[in-house]
């Protein structure tokens, strides 16, 4: 019942202070989306028993709805558990916008799937996503806060915006649990790590395997300008690593023999002031030709020294990365999150809300769904996202619905006589290009 009850409160509140005009249609929408079967375009969501208003208010909803998108994030955040360590990963999805030429702001993102262009490169927007990820090995990821990337910053500075708003709405969370920001190859640098030094929250991302770090510099001699850099610590010349300051060694189901080391105070060469620790995973030593090296950059919180973690709990919450994946696929799959063929940018953020919304329903949900795999399904002890839409329909007669009755609007009056039609202007495709000095000869 108190699972049940957190499910009503949380459609509440949803309505009550998230959704601020046309929430009715928008709420539907929602509804519409998790009740519906797989659809092949946006407006067929107005054929769901749970849309009580005509098809046009699918499109109502989206370009005349408006949202509390912070009020949204601080209340998502207040609805994480607490436990000793929380793992929030980050992550960059696209999506494509090929044929909106009209559509503005579009960019060449990167994608992992192939476009046919030569290269993993789309055209569309870019999306920035910081999700909770509550168990290892699973496909539960919702996202606590999806941005759109606008072509004057980049994917690591919407993140760190990301991560210093979630260390503001659980700032009173933060003096008693542990919030580690996992991230991929893209975030293991001075950008990321330099202005979240003083957040009271932990970063470990992966790091290129081909970094030179330098050490501290030691100190001053006394003679001319201070030194900034020390040693350097070559990742692919182990006769500059030295001793490191932790070691742990553990035999695992999945990875079989690992080696953990952490190597303290080292920092980039771009960023003397930003000092962090790395880790360095080797799995499967057992094999004759044993898996490539992982390298993690590890920065803990203000006040706290890199010892004070395990690095077997650090190795551990770096695995948690991996459902913010399947938590995206997802919600382009069977969420139908980037079907619409949207040509204004914003009613794609709104939608990108409304996805959201769904997916934080399934989430709670999924304790109070009655598993019923179909003749070719096996039955599920945890149920996995897609199995818990499959359910959702018995649960969803027993909860009231907090819309309004749809009003008779009459017929809409058309094009006024007289108006000339203008076609909408064209946009140019964005290039994102890093801007290099040139060299004094």
């Amino acid at each position: 019942m108190q699972q049940f009850n957190n499910l009503i409160e949380f459609r509440q509140t949803v309505y009550d202070q998230v959704l601020t005009q046309a929430r009715d249609a928008q709420f539907e929408l929602v509804d519409a989306l998790l009740l519906s079967g797989p659809i092949h375009s946006f407006p067929e969501l107005s054929r769901s028993p749970v849309f009580r208003r005509q098809w046009p208010s699918v499109y109502t909803a989206i370009e005349d709805g408006r949202q509390d998108r912070e009020k949204l994030e601080r209340y998502l955040s207040q609805l994480v558990p607490k436990t000793r360590i929380l793992v929030f990963p980050l992550d960059v999805t696209a999506w494509p916008h090929v044929a909106a030429r009209t559509m503005v702001d579009r960019q060449f993102v990167h994608s992992g799937s192939d476009t046919g262009l030569g290269a993993p490169v789309v055209i569309g927007h870019p999306y920035s996503i910081l999700a909770y990820a509550p168990e290892l090995n699973s496909s539960w990821a919702p996202p606590l806060s999806i941005r759109r990337v606008v072509s004057e910053k980049t994917d690591v500075q919407v993140g760190v915006e990301q991560v210093k708003q979630l260390c503001r709405n659980r700032q009173a969370e933060m003096l008693e649990t542990l919030h580690l920001i996992v991230a991929d190859g893209k975030y293991g640098n001075h950008s990321f790590l330099g202005p979240l030094k003083d957040e009271p929250c932990a970063v470990l991302a992966r790091m290129r395997c081909d970094r030179v770090l330098y050490q501290a510099p030691g100190k001053y001699g006394g003679k001319g300008r201070p030194r900034l850099h020390g040693q350097p610590f070559a990742f692919k010349d182990p006769t500059t690593w030295g001793t490191p300051q932790g070691t742990e060694s553990l035999v695992d189901e999945k990875w079989g023999q690992v080696r953990l080391q952490r190597w303290d105070d080292l920092h980039a060469r771009q960023d003397a002031n930003t000092p962090f620790s790395v880790l360095l995973v080797e799995a499967h030593r057992e094999r004759d030709k044993p898996a490539k090296p992982l390298w993690l950059a590890y920065q803990p919180p203000p006040g706290q020294k890199p010892s004070e973690q395990p690095l077997v709990d650090l190795w551990r919450g770096y695995q948690h990365r991996w459902p913010v994946e399947p938590g995206t696929r997802f919600r382009k799959q069977y969420l139908a999150w980037t079907l619409p063929r949207f040509q204004d940018a914003d009613a794609c953020d709104r939608w990108t809300l409304l996805v959201t919304l769904a997916q934080w329903q399934m989430y709670l949900a999924r304790g109070l769904i009655v598993d019923r795999p179909l003749p070719w399904q096996r039955a599920q002890e945890k149920p996995t996202p897609e199995r818990v839409l499959q359910g959702l329909g018995g649960l969803f007669s027993q909860i009231p619905s907090p819309t309004r009755e749809p009003k008779t609007r009459g017929k809409s009056p058309g094009w006024p006589k007289g108006r000339a039609r203008t076609r909408k202007e064209r946009q140019r495709v964005v290039k994102k290009t890093t801007k290099k000095r040139k060299k004094k000869r």
